[in-house]
């Protein structure tokens, strides 16, 4: 099963080239069940991985742009009066779809953003009273650009809270780059791409995680974690159980992808950065340090036994 998976990685690592990690860590957050935020500058590929994942993984693709005057209804839908059938008939939005690409997801207000926090916890939409479900497997995979740029808007705790996983691409190394500059264009690429694995496969496969061992041992090392998030001192707010039940998730992902049967500290470790970093705030008399919240976690890492 999870052969296919390595399959998916391959597939896409030819069209996002020198980002092997990054594919693998975002195969990771889907076979999880989670959501996944790319935080990158303009024009890395963070757009071209969500489509390239969405196509290998034979999933129904829609894509969002997020700008300043998008309304939740544009993304979730409206009911329309149809004089027809003398009443209103709900026209299903993007969010409708089994995996949405909300593109540069930190352009639109908080009131726009909050068009999916229902859905991405839920996997449901309510819209007139009415509550509707969405395709399975649902997925969020947005855009961000950094915080410093203008026009964004900064996403709340409580949507950040909500992607199992938070990657950066960064720039290509030079192998990397001179293969972009004399290869192929990416969209011509995408265009050419087939399904490496069917959705009945994707579903078999997060179903299968539940066989994952995990022993009690490192239960407690994944508490251990989050208690020392919450009472370092370093952190505004420490990991919430959300995020610890994702940890988890995501090392069995890990594992498997691995090829085994149990989870071993390691695959926590592997996985601590992508799924705390973004979850954890400074408090504001660190706040002007040099440290970035990865380095804070990588201590929070360190200052953990195992």
């Amino acid at each position: 099963m999870f052969a296919k998976v390595h399959a998916v990685a391959k597939q896409v690592s030819e069209i996002v080239v020198g980002k092997d990690l990054q594919i693998r860590q975002a195969l990771v957050c889907l076979l999880a069940g989670g959501h996944l935020l790319i935080e990158d500058v303009p024009g890395v590929g963070k757009t071209t991985l969500a489509h390239a994942l969405a196509i290998s993984l034979g999933l129904q693709f829609n894509r969002q742009q997020f700008t300043s005057d998008l309304l939740p209804a544009d993304v979730v839908g409206i009911s329309i009066f149809d004089r027809e059938k003398n009443g209103f008939v709900f026209h299903p939005g993007p969010i409708f779809t089994q995996v949405l690409l909300a593109d540069e997801i930190n352009r639109a207000t908080p009131k726009a953003q909050s068009a999916l926090l229902e859905a991405m916890e839920e996997r449901q939409v309510t819209s007139d009273g009415v509550t509707r479900s969405l395709p399975q497997p649902f997925f969020v995979i947005a855009t961000q650009n950094p915080t410093h740029q203008i026009g964004t808007f900064p996403l709340p705790e409580s949507q950040m809270d909500r992607f199992l996983m938070c990657l950066s691409l960064g720039y290509p190394d030079a192998a990397s780059e001179r293969a972009l500059l004399m290869g192929e264009d990416r969209r011509t690429l995408l265009k050419s791409m087939r399904m490496a694995m069917q959705p009945a496969d994707l579903l078999a496969a997060q179903a299968e995680l539940k066989n994952i061992h995990v022993s009690s041992t490192l239960i407690d090392y994944i508490q251990a974690l989050a208690q020392a998030s919450r009472q370092n001192g370093m952190f505004a707010e420490g990991l919430s159980p959300r995020a610890t039940i994702a940890l988890l998730q995501a090392a069995r992902a890990w594992a498997a992808m691995e090829g085994r049967n149990h989870v071993i500290p390691e695959d926590v470790q592997a996985v601590l950065l992508p799924v705390a970093a973004h979850r954890l705030r400074a408090l504001k008399s660190i706040a002007g340090s040099a440290l970035s919240s990865r380095d804070m976690v990588l201590q929070l890492m360190k200052s953990v036994s195992v």
